[in-house]
């Protein structure tokens, strides 16, 4: 039987992706990362069962290979285990998508603090590199792509942030949220404006202005967060009416 491709689309009722040969002494390191580039693909959606049983039968190991990848993507908060009824693919909630925007916030206010004394100029010019990709994948109407460069971009400071805790904390929180980030796109008006704020940043982390650049960059993130703030503000009663 031929292995499933590493792409291959879920579909509801569909046979779960067959994994390839594995080395047994890495199992259920390979059962995780499978499943889990399967979940960031989005190829199990959001609330998708994933039944120990069948996915072992399907990846042709056994199960604990499996339980203890599935325990391991919970603690990435990308699966959630019911009791008595199993795994599941973790969602946010509007809530949880905000509280999220939060913390994103505060992260990567220190991450551009702490990773701006550390630049070289390969990385100011990777950092240009990324903004004409974003750019370019914008005319094309390429979200998914643009979205990629935009990930790219964020995390090299906090990849030079030289902070073990920060990228700890947030790697973890950013894989919880890709799977949403497209769904904010129209909370912060289109590509075109996310382009020019990013432009923005940019020029102020070139001029070595940290001060500006995290206001700039608080301020980008904090446009959707805005949005989902005021969505999520309990609307005001209207008075008695005369």
């Amino acid at each position: 039987m031929q292995p499933a491709s590493l792409n291959t689309q879920y579909q509801p009722g569909s046979a779960v992706p067959e994994l390839r040969v594995l080395n047994h002494a890495t199992l259920a390191e390979q059962v995780y990362q499978h499943l889990r580039t399967q979940i960031l693909g989005n190829a199990f959606p959001p609330n998708a069962a994933l039944p120990e049983k069948t996915l072992a039968s399907q990846l042709n190991v056994s199960r604990v290979p499996v339980r203890e990848a599935l325990h391991k993507l919970a603690a990435d908060g990308l699966v959630t285990l019911k009791p008595r009824q199993g795994a599941f693919v973790s969602s946010l909630s509007p809530r949880q998508f905000l509280d999220a925007y939060r913390v994103r916030e505060a992260l990567e206010d220190l991450a551009i603090r702490l990773a701006l004394p550390n630049l070289t100029h390969e990385d100011l010019a990777e950092l240009g590199h990324l903004q004409g990709e974003m750019r370019h994948y914008a005319v094309d109407g390429d979200a998914d792509a643009f979205f990629t460069a935009n990930h790219t971009f964020h995390a090299l400071f906090v990849e030079r942030s030289q902070n073990d805790y920060l990228k700890g904390i947030y790697f973890p929180l950013m894989d919880q949220m890709r799977r949403h980030l497209s769904s904010s796109l129209g909370l912060r008006g289109g590509l075109e404006r996310s382009i020019e704020e990013h432009q923005a940043i940019l020029s102020a982390v070139r001029s070595g202005d940290a001060d500006e650049a995290a206001r700039l960059l608080r301020e980008h993130i904090h446009v959707p967060q805005r949005a989902l703030e005021q969505s999520a503000s309990p609307k005001r009663q209207r008075g008695p009416q005369s």
